[in-house]
């Protein structure tokens, strides 16, 4: 049987009884039968099954379902990004423009629909944020704070972590390639045009909010990228 098809029928499996994540699955042996499959092929799909977070294997203790995050999609997405960055595409600033095209599609439905205690704890990350800038520190876990409490108002917990992935997925590979020069009072700033546009129900004022936010951050990073020195050993046609 082909490694994808036992696969597909684990994955099959979980579905069909209903298993949450941190359920236990049968044992090997019952796998096994279940599935008529050598316990090395056995073996291999739930590793195939663990890489992509649907199953966690516990030596000692058995196979479970596993969380099934969005770790996976991160990883792929800052690996691609990187690559490309390499081979001289504009990878970076089309992640970017990927977050940008979410978060302004989505911001016009939350405007003048958060909850008035969503509205307080979005004021509350922005004063800490221009707290922070005031005393010269970085503002990279209220920046993801303020955007992770801003879209959880829609209810939608896949679209968060999907947003969250993509966020990750950016800051993690512009830590690595580029240094972005910081723009404290003007980041606090957007931030609280965001706030004010949402809190105000106006959709067109908050997506122009957004996508200033966005702009601000894609001519910083370009400048960047800009700047940066170029490695003379890279050849920006080969392929890798």
């Amino acid at each position: 049987m082909a490694a994808r098809d036992l696969q597909e029928r684990i994955k099959k499996l979980i579905v069909d009884r209903r298993l949450p994540s941190g359920a236990p699955l049968p044992t090997e042996p019952e796998l096994m039968e279940f599935l008529g499959a050598s316990r090395n092929s056995v073996r291999e799909a739930l590793k195939a099954l663990q890489a992509m977070g649907i199953v966690e294997i516990r030596h000692g203790f058995g196979t479970y379902v596993g969380p099934m995050s969005l770790a996976p999609m991160v990883e792929g997405l800052a690996f691609r990004t990187l690559a490309g960055h390499h081979r001289g595409e504009d990878s970076l600033l089309q992640l970017l423009e990927l977050r940008e095209a979410m978060e302004a599609g989505l911001v016009s439905r939350l405007a003048g629909r958060l909850p008035e205690a969503d509205l307080t704890e979005l004021a509350a990350l922005v004063d800490r944020m221009e707290e922070r800038a005031a005393q010269g520190a970085g503002l990279t876990e209220t920046d993801r704070a303020f955007h992770a409490m801003l879209y959880r108002g829609l209810d939608n917990v896949l679209l968060s972590e999907v947003l969250e992935a993509f966020w990750d997925a950016f800051h993690r590979v512009q830590r690595d390639l580029v240094e972005v020069a910081e723009e404290p009072r003007v980041t606090c700033h957007r931030h609280r045009e965001i706030l004010d546009a949402v809190r105000s129900g106006d959709s067109i004022r908050a997506e122009k909010a957004i996508r200033d936010h966005f702009g601000n951050i894609r001519a910083r990073l370009s400048a960047a990228v800009m700047t940066r020195p170029q490695d003379p050993r890279t050849h920006h046609n080969e392929r890798v």
